[in-house]
Parts: C-alpha cells; structure tokens; sequence
C-alpha cells in the first residue's frame, strides 16, 4: 500500500493529529479543573498522628 503523495493529504493529517492533541489536553485540564479528591489522613504540622519517613501536606485544605 502507498502513501498519497499530494501535499493536502500530509496537511489534513497534521490537522487531524493537532486536533487530536489539543482535545487529549482540553480533557485533561476539564478532568482536572472538575475532580476533588477525598481528603486522607497526613502527617498533622503539630505532629499528631506521626509515623517514621511520613510527610504531610504543606497546607491542607480538609
């Protein structure tokens, strides 16, 4: 089987590609910007709930 050799079938396919890209990262950034993880028990900044070689969060939002 041979390729097309005419130069708008080479542009319709990097169209088509770019399209596919550009919607992979619209739905990421919709996953993303929609999803709210469940908040799950971190090492406390007090220091409750503390166990060897754990990190907590920064600053959390739960």
């Amino acid at each position: 089987m041979r390729l097309p050799r005419s130069r708008s079938f080479y542009i319709t396919l990097a169209i088509a590609a770019l399209g596919v890209i550009l919607l992979a990262n619209a739905h990421l950034v919709y996953v993303a910007s929609t999803s709210q993880p469940q908040c799950v028990v971190h090492v406390k900044s007090d220091g409750s709930e503390h166990a060897a070689g754990v990190f907590g969060a920064a600053k959390s939002s739960c």
